[in-house]
């Protein structure tokens, strides 16, 4: 506790590029106007310092053991993916975009790639929040619905859709495209990698990015690679 007393919030972050995203969380200038005691700052602000501090020594925590999701029953995989990481993209999304607004705003003149960056994670975050949307309302649900109808041995109604496989072609084509999207940021962003003479905000960004595209490519394979897969073969055993 003492050595983070000692040190400025701009020190912290360029430590650990991760602790970024609880500074911008509290309102506290980690960039430009970092340069001051963190533990100043938060009495400055009203910012909890505990709270913050225990925040601050757990951001590298593994919060997730391995998991077996190839056995996991098909409606636990559907709240497993909306509680995980429809989650983490909802609230990523919206670190993200400051980030990229921010970094866009201020070094877009001299570095012209953050500027089709910020364009790209627009367009990735309005496509994902459609996206996850659609799932939540109505895949999800049918899927979970086919998984109650095979348990309790009653019939299952076929749906609106038609087929099951016609909104999981939908969902496919959707990660594609916006797989394509993060290829291509990752192209701009030299794999995430920011100049040397970066600040913390442009760090950040870059760090985030990198941390959203490693949680959708899971988020993705689970659903195209095990979650779909079965859930048509459940449907052509339920249906026929």
């Amino acid at each position: 506790m003492e050595t983070i007393d000692k040190k400025t919030v701009a020190e912290i972050v360029s430590e650990n590029i991760k602790t970024a995203d609880i500074f911008k969380k509290n309102g506290i200038d980690f960039c430009c106007g970092g340069n001051v005691n963190v533990k100043q700052v938060c009495k400055k602000k009203g910012v909890d310092f505990d709270a913050l501090l225990e925040e601050l020594i757990r951001v590298n925590d593994i919060v997730l053991p391995a998991q077996d999701f190839n056995n996991w029953e098909l409606d636990f995989l559907c709240d497993y993916i909306t509680n995980t990481h429809h989650k983490y993209v909802k609230e990523a999304s919206i670190l993200l975009i400051q980030y990229a607004d921010r970094v866009a705003d201020v070094h877009g003149h001299h570095y012209s790639e953050v500027i089709e960056i910020n364009k790209l994670a627009h367009l990735i975050v309005n496509e994902l929040k459609s996206h996850m949307q659609k799932e939540e309302t109505i895949l999800f649900p049918f899927i979970k619905k086919m998984v109650s109808a095979k348990k309790n041995g009653v019939a299952l109604e076929k749906p609106a859709f038609g087929t099951i496989s016609n909104p999981i072609n939908m969902m496919e084509k959707e990660h594609s495209d916006v797989g394509g999207s993060l290829k291509a940021i990752a192209m701009y962003s030299n794999d995430f990698t920011p100049p040397a003479e970066a600040c913390n905000t442009f760090k950040a960004l870059y760090s985030k990015l990198e941390e959203f595209q490693n949680d959708l490519f899971q988020h993705i394979h689970l659903e195209n690679n095990i979650l779909f897969p079965k859930a048509m073969v459940l449907e052509n055993e339920l249906l026929g």
